[in-house]
């Protein structure tokens, strides 16, 4: 059941990201164009985070392996 919640939570926020994304590409140059970009960018990023959390993605930090092969040089 999880899994399915996580597909559903996530598909909305990318379906969210790219309607306003659409939504900014028809409004002129401005400050309300720009938010709107951020906003769906905030909307893709938090799509991007929950399958992180989720386990979908699986990353090592960058910093626990440099500090791994310092440790042992």
């Amino acid at each position: 059941m999880g899994k399915v919640v996580f597909l559903y939570r996530s598909l909305a926020y990318r379906n969210a990201a790219a309607d306003i994304l659409r939504k900014a590409r028809k409004l002129p140059r401005g400050a309300e164009r720009s938010a709107a970009r951020r906003y769906a960018r905030a909307l893709r990023d938090l799509a991007r985070t929950e399958a992180w959390l989720e386990g979908r993605i699986a990353r090592e930090p960058r910093t626990a392996r440099r500090m791994t092969s310092v440790a042992s040089g």
